[in-house]
């Protein structure tokens, strides 16, 4: 089978993918009564509405904010006060930004609605994947492993664009979409698999697919009508080389312990995601990206 596979690697074609976006909005907290934020090395408050700067932000200094009705209102004073809009960006002047206790690149948006605040990570694709690949694999795991779940999960993540629209954002950070921790969780292994894959998403018929994946399948991988009642050609059953490990998971797509399994016995990134998604391609987001 190895064989095989170093065949094959040498014909699968990487296609010019126009990129969807640029950014993804994460949802971090929705529908909390209140919230804190902060930065690492200062920065502004932005009204939203008006695009205007209300406030500066002092280093490694928290503000507390809730709703009331639909405006936001920022704690100051041992009171909170109306700062007359429903939404506002946290932008660092460099570092980082901080909520619920965690780093994370980008910049914040806070929301207000119905008495509710909702925070969002607004940040680019790359940096979101820096928090996404530690938090979905060990980072002792095979440095191939890490690479195949960076793909997967940056395709996952633009074939998935706008699913929680309704919410203000694209995905949570939770593994109802993909496992999200931010700066905080980073790592030097997986941040160096997310660089060598810089911008390759999985490709079936010219168009990036949601490269779903999972813990462990116990043995066997199932097809996608399975689970979802509706089958996709290239989520195919297959053998998950993780028989030692109990079903963790929908089943469906990539096995993480297989693919580090598969990692272990000298498969690569590529050979690896072509086991599991059949029939597929490689594509680059931007041509001056180069492997």
């Amino acid at each position: 089978m190895r064989k095989l596979f170093a065949i094959l690697i040498l014909f699968f074609t990487f296609l010019c993918i126009k990129l969807p976006a640029d950014a993804i909005k994460i949802g971090l907290q929705t529908n909390t009564t209140k919230t804190a934020i902060a930065c690492s090395d200062g920065g502004i408050i932005i009204d939203n509405e008006s695009g205007k700067p209300i406030a500066k932000v002092l280093k490694m200094k928290p503000y507390h904010l809730k709703a009331s009705g639909n405006s936001l209102t920022i704690k100051g004073d041992g009171k909170y006060n109306k700062i007359n809009t429903h939404s506002i960006t946290l932008k660092p002047v460099s570092g980082f930004v901080s909520v619920k206790g965690k780093w994370y690149r980008g910049t914040l948006i806070v929301n207000a609605h119905n008495g509710k605040t909702t925070v969002i990570n607004d940040i680019d694709i790359e940096s979101y994947l820096l928090g996404v690949v530690p938090s979905e694999m060990p980072s002792r795991w095979n440095i191939e492993a890490h690479k195949a779940q960076a793909i997967a999960a940056r395709s996952y993540a633009l074939a998935n664009l706008g699913k929680r629209a309704s919410a203000g954002y694209d995905l949570k950070d939770t593994p109802e979409d993909q496992a999200y921790g931010g700066a905080s969780a980073e790592s030097n292994r997986t941040t160096k698999a997310v660089k060598e894959t810089r911008g390759i998403v999985i490709t079936y018929n010219k168009k990036i697919i949601p490269a779903y994946y999972h813990a462990s399948s116990g043995g066997h991988t199932v097809n996608a009508g399975a689970v979802w009642n509706t089958d996709l050609p290239y989520l195919r059953s297959v053998p998950s080389f993780d028989s030692k490990f109990s079903k963790n998971g929908h089943g469906v797509g990539m096995s993480q312990q297989g693919a580090n399994n598969l990692a272990t016995k000298g498969y690569n990134a590529y050979q690896i995601l072509m086991y599991f998604y059949k029939d597929v391609h490689f594509g680059k987001l931007r041509p001056e990206w180069i492997l």
